[in-house]
């Protein structure tokens, strides 16, 4: 008989390992432990169409609550794991159970990064990472006429579209010069700041805050220059960090997310970690790198599935990312950060371009906005030296 494999985390990358686990013949006990009281589902769409509506939670489900049942994956939800004994093998649970496993995999994912504002545990102010999150935010939507949302990535200008369509006044915090200036290069973020701008929004750039006012519930958004900024909801949307402190604890090697070799495995032999929560080492990169995308969980935990199963894996891969934004959709392929030079195709002007990020004349990079095939393109080349023609004219 086949050793239990237990997986905490019961998100994208989790659900990726049970299935790939039982499709690749593993017949033996298989847990998977989520900490919410939901089947597995796809957190993208948060920040747009379950924010905004246009989808309920069913529509958000990874696979309906039957496949679990039917492929014998124990889920088991709304549980905590509080610590991991390595020698005994055993999870401690928070309702004080425990549970053993014979091979044990981290797919805790990230948490919303938190801001030490005076003011932040207010009512009405908020952060987005899970159902229960934006099912907040949708009630405090409806009573609020304001809304202040401190962060220009990808989270803060996403829920800033669906609450600008939805009505609101909307102002957009940001500490940096330009928006999601960690992720896509000036030209890029000078085109997202306009589309913003042009729609209505508040983008304040530059500018820092000094705390939360109201009484039990937040009234405005106190700026470091001393401006009010009124807002009956507050959106922190700074970041994510990773889940990691159950590993470091347990003694695992973690740096800003869980260490793994190419197959995900951990330090320890009968520990693995997939999704989110990881930091590997690219060769394709030259560099350790941690990736919040849908394309790692997926691709990550399928090459862990594989390792456990017994196949030599070394897992390597070419990111992508996406980001819808009104009826604008940005969609970028590979990693720009290292770049030392671009090459913008298109028009801002017209809503279809891409820029290409080169460093020592290789494509390393690509942001592709209302551009399909520029992005489908880049994922096949990017790599080779740059040249005319390989990548679509505008």
């Amino acid at each position: 008989m086949q050793e239990e494999i237990v997986i905490i985390g019961a998100g994208q990358a989790g659900s990726q390992l049970a299935h790939s686990l039982r499709q690749g013949g593993f017949e033996g006990p298989l847990r998977l432990i989520g900490d919410e009281p939901h089947p597995p589902y796809q957190r993208p769409p948060l920040s747009k169409k379950y924010l905004s509506g246009d989808v309920g939670a069913e529509g958000l489900w990874l696979r309906p609550p039957a496949f679990f049942e039917t492929n014998k994956i124990d889920h088991i939800p709304n549980t905590k794991v509080v610590a991991i004994d390595r020698a005994a093998k055993r999870l401690d649970l928070a309702n004080g159970d425990t549970l053993s496993y014979a091979k044990l995999v981290l797919a805790t994912g990230t948490n919303a990064r938190s801001l030490p504002l005076a003011g932040a545990d207010k009512k009405g102010v908020a952060t987005l990472r899970s159902i229960a999150d934006v099912d907040v935010i949708r009630e405090g939507m409806k009573t609020s006429s304001n809304i202040a949302i401190i962060g220009a990535g990808y989270i803060g200008l996403e829920v800033a579209a669906v609450a600008k369509a939805l009505g609101k006044s909307v102002s957009v915090i940001e500490a940096q010069d330009r928006p999601m200036k960690r992720v896509v290069s000036e030209a890029v973020s000078d085109y997202f700041a306009k589309l913003h701008r042009d729609n209505g929004i508040d983008l304040r750039l530059e500018t820092g805050v000094e705390g939360l006012e109201g009484g039990d519930t937040v009234t405005g958004v106190r700026l470091k220059d001393g401006e009010l900024v009124p807002a009956e909801l507050v959106l922190i949307a700074v970041g994510a960090e990773p889940n990691d402190h159950l590993a470091g604890e347990a003694g695992l090697e973690v740096d800003n997310g869980v260490l793994v070799d190419g197959s995900g495995q951990t330090s320890d032999p009968d520990i693995y970690a997939v999704g989110d929560c990881t930091r590997f080492y690219s060769n394709r990169y030259q560099r350790s790198v941690r990736m919040e995308s849908v394309q790692n969980a997926i691709d990550q935990a399928k090459a862990a599935a594989q390792s456990l199963l017994g196949e030599e894996v070394d897992y390597d891969p070419l990111p992508w990312f996406w980001s819808d934004q009104y009826d604008i959709k940005l969609q970028i392929a590979g990693l720009s950060e290292g770049y030392d030079d671009t090459v913008v195709v298109g028009s801002p002007e017209d809503h279809k371009f891409y820029v290409a990020y080169l460093s020592e004349g290789k494509l390393i990079a690509v942001d592709s906005i209302n551009f399909p095939r520029s992005h489908m393109m880049a994922r096949r080349v990017i790599g080779e030296i740059w040249r005319e023609g390989l990548l679509p004219d505008a």
